[in-house]
């Protein structure tokens, strides 16, 4: 990693964070009669756990590259990690992939328990919602009722939640090329698609810009889920923060398995060699963001 793409992500995820912590507080808002000490503080667990914060670190970059810049986008960028954030709680649950650590450290069920894990991560589902309807994200409700819809989406039956139930039918069972690649278009790509899009939403962008960064965040989806098949393949355990080689053992379709490391690492260098081309149009405006995918292509945890 660049010095100068490790300093803007470690600016983003810091403001993040700190957003994450205000918005995560003790205070209960009008119309919540109380805030669980237990759950508030599993919900802060699990989504004040570290990590690069790739997601918000797209949306934000998106949105400053049509010259878009504000607390707003970092409310909306909250939302969208509490979001994956809750899918990392309930992923790592012994019903789903059963994990022990998340980030080098125990997973949500493992430092509070499976009860309270569910619960968390119900909460950061639901407080995405109340996050991104604020009118701190966007003067303009439209906006926000779109950014919410697309955000439901998203992560629903469509998106996230319907790959990751794709992904659990696909244990020990073959899978075509074009069945896998539609599971991890829904299951990775879906809320990567979105930050993407959502950034170029919230600057006001045209449809054909809209359209530019929503196929960009198609590709890094599918460049991300790829790269983290090869780390689950050939990745070390304590460099990863999570166990590895657990896709095979547990007989997940995956593209390296169907396809091969080698064709896979060839995918990879098509898909950022398409993004870059994506992004011409925008000069050197848009150099973070070309950065950012070649850095989610070659990454080692």
């Amino acid at each position: 990693m660049s010095v100068a793409l490790k300093s803007v992500i470690t600016e983003t995820a810091q403001s993040l964070e700190e957003m994450l912590t205000s918005l995560l507080g003790e205070k209960v808002l009008p119309q919540e009669v109380a805030r669980p000490e237990r759950l508030l503080e599993a919900m802060n667990y699990a989504a004040l756990s570290g990590g690069k914060r790739l997601r918000p670190v797209l949306m934000v970059e998106a949105a400053r590259l049509f010259g878009h810049e504000d607390e707003g986008t970092l409310v909306a960028a909250s939302a969208l990690e509490c979001i994956h954030c809750y899918s990392l709680a309930h992923d790592d649950l012994p019903a789903m992939d059963d994990d022990d650590l998340r980030r080098g450290r125990p997973t949500t069920h493992k430092a509070f328990d499976e009860a309270t894990a569910i619960l968390a991560g119900d909460a950061l589902l639901t407080i995405a919602f109340d996050f991104i309807a604020g009118e701190q994200v966007h003067p303009d409700a439209a906006i926000r009722l779109r950014l919410s819809q697309e955000l439901a989406r998203a992560s629903g039956i469509g998106g996230m939640a319907g790959g990751q139930m794709l992904d659990l039918a696909s244990e020990h069972r073959d899978r075509t090329e074009a069945e896998i690649r539609q599971l991890q278009a829904m299951k990775t790509g879906a809320l990567i698609r979105y930050a993407c899009r959502a950034g170029a939403i919230l600057a006001n962008a045209s449809d054909d810009d809209i359209a530019r960064l929503t196929r960009f965040g198609e590709i890094i989806g599918l460049a991300f889920q790829l790269a983290d098949d090869l780390l689950d393949l050939t990745g070390d355990a304590e460099v990863v923060g999570k166990a590895t080689g657990k896709d095979a053992e547990a007989g997940k379709a995956t593209l390296v398995s169907l396809l091969g490391e080698s064709h896979t690492r060839q995918e990879l260098s098509r898909l950022i060699s398409e993004a870059d081309e994506l992004l011409a149009p925008y000069g050197a405006k848009a150099n973070t963001l070309k950065t950012l995918a070649r850095y989610i292509a070659d990454r080692e945890s």
